[in-house]
């Protein structure tokens, strides 16, 4: 993938009917920017009104604009001056369930052309007051509440942004503040710019910093995203789509869930993607996830310069058969280089309102993985200038998993669960674990454990071909250890 030339078509793309937009205010339509007043149906009427006209810009000015559920019509941007803040009504029934889409949210666009939401205002769902609102709805008789727990579905709790299968998307310089549910979503769009946003999203559960779902043609750069789950998220929902054509660059995020994921649902997968310049911090797990785990593909992954500190894992690629309906998960071609992390012994994520779940410790640190299925093999990764700072102190006596042939084989494969790094809780070695994969290259990688750990550095098991080039240990106390495990594996090269 080119990702110059992807940079260029979709900037132009999306840019092109910025040309000629003409100004419209809000206020010009009676729109009450006091913080109170519900003015749904004006800014719906003046959304209308613009598209009806050819298309333009609908700017709010410095001031509180309370809405519920509006749709954004093709050649309409949303501006939002400095100081201007649309605020999500505090009311669960002043917002609608797309029946497109399925989901409920504040700003919808379904099947539109050239729309945008720009600036440097706010959009802020308030939605841990609102969330909370329906919770005492259900505590009423009002509302069900399928999974009866006080939490109710995210689909019935407003986003901030659900934009479905719409075409030429710029998203730029805005904040986007609170949702109920997830941020933004962008499902089977092509053409999405986003630039120089800011995100701050963990004031309730599920609260992604951005999720793309089965996308074509996507940009994402210049953003800061602090989020309760996932921060930049790709999904694919739908078994004959795909994500593909995406360039991720120069963001910073941090999360009680992943960095940057894909996989949460893999239907159809993921395909030429360039993610460069990244920094995540203060993360519960993955700062890198790539997941096939319900039958689809992820290929052609490029990730280059990683920063990752005070992140409870670094790199976690996983296969599995979770929901595949009989086709085959592959995951080949994949590229990860210049990456420095750290490590905690502590709960990276401690102390934030909704922090990673506490069932998955304690337990002894856990390795970065690759990890296919005996019938489903991880294929062609190679990982280059990569160090990684771990704490070490793994406990045999705590917990304790060995390296003999028959205690290898005993780790079970969970071919079925939801792909997470600590699903197996403890893992063989402290720095990589490698599992039912071929093709697998190390180039100048350094690990360091800050204290003793009971465990080998890497152990690879039922590998085909694997190179070892220029991998460095650090352990205290180790002298004589053997740092590499090799288990029902061949071809493996150590340099």
């Amino acid at each position: 993938m080119n990702k110059m030339k992807l940079l260029i078509t979709v900037v132009a793309a999306v840019f092109v009917f910025h040309a000629s937009a003409k100004d419209y205010f809000v206020s010009d339509f009676g729109a009450k920017a006091d913080g109170t007043t519900l003015n749904t149906r004006t800014i719906q009427s003046a959304i209308n009104f613009i598209s009806e006209k050819g298309g333009g810009r609908l700017i709010f000015q410095v001031g509180n604009y309370v809405t519920g559920s509006i749709y954004l019509k093709s050649n309409v941007t949303l501006h939002l001056e400095p100081g201007a803040t649309i605020l999500g009504s505090t009311n669960p029934f002043d917002y609608v369930i797309d029946p497109t889409t399925k989901w409920c949210s504040m700003i919808f666009a379904v099947k539109q052309e050239n729309i945008g939401i720009t600036g440097k205002g706010t959009i802020n769902g308030r939605g841990f007051i609102t969330a909370n609102n329906l919770v005492e709805y259900i505590h009423r008789g009002i509302y069900e509440d399928e999974l009866k727990l006080d939490r109710p579905r995210e689909w019935k709790r407003p986003q901030n942004i659900n934009f479905r299968e719409c075409t030429n998307i710029v998203i730029t310089g805005i904040t986007l503040r609170d949702p109920a549910s997830w941020n933004q979503t962008y499902d089977q769009c092509k053409n999405l710019y986003v630039d120089g946003i800011t995100v701050d999203s963990k004031s309730y559960w599920n609260n992604d910093g951005i999720d793309i779902v089965d996308c074509d043609g996507v940009v994402v750069k210049n953003s800061y995203f602090d989020a309760a789950d996932d921060v930049i998220c790709f999904k694919s929902h739908d078994a004959n789509s795909i994500c593909q054509n995406v360039v991720v660059e120069n963001c910073v995020g941090r999360s009680s869930a992943n960095g940057v994921k894909f996989g949460t649902v893999s239907r159809g997968g993921f395909r030429n993607f360039k993610i460069k310049n990244i920094t995540i911090f203060d993360t519960f797990r993955s700062a890198i996830t790539f997941a096939a785990v319900d039958g689809g593909l992820v290929e052609n992954i490029e990730v280059d310069s990683v920063r990752s500190i005070n992140t409870g894992n670094v790199i976690f690629l996983r296969i599995g058969d979770r929901w595949s309906k009989g086709k085959k998960p592959s995951m080949k071609n994949i590229r990860i280089s210049n990456v420095y992390a750290e490590v905690p012994i502590t709960k990276p994520d401690a102390g934030y309102n909704y922090e990673g779940p506490v069932e998955d410790n304690p337990r002894n640190i856990s390795p970065a993985s690759i990890v296919g299925l005996p019938d489903y093999r991880i294929q062609d990764v190679k990982l280059k200038n990569i160090e990684i700072v771990y704490p070490g102190a793994g406990n045999p006596l705590y917990a304790y998993r060995g390296i003999t042939s028959a205690e290898l084989d005993s780790i079970p494969e969970m071919r079925k669960r939801y792909p997470e790094f600590s699903q197996w809780k403890e893992l063989p070695a402290w720095g990589f674990y490698v599992r039912h994969a071929d093709g697998i290259e190390f180039e100048n990688v350094k690990l360091v454990a800050e204290e003793k750990d009971y465990r080998p550095s890497i152990v690879i098991d039922d590998v085909k071909g694997a190179t070892f080039n220029d991998v460095e240990f650090v352990e205290p106390g180790s002298e004589g250890k053997d740092q590499i495990i090799q288990n029902r594996s061949a071809n493996v090269v150590i340099e």
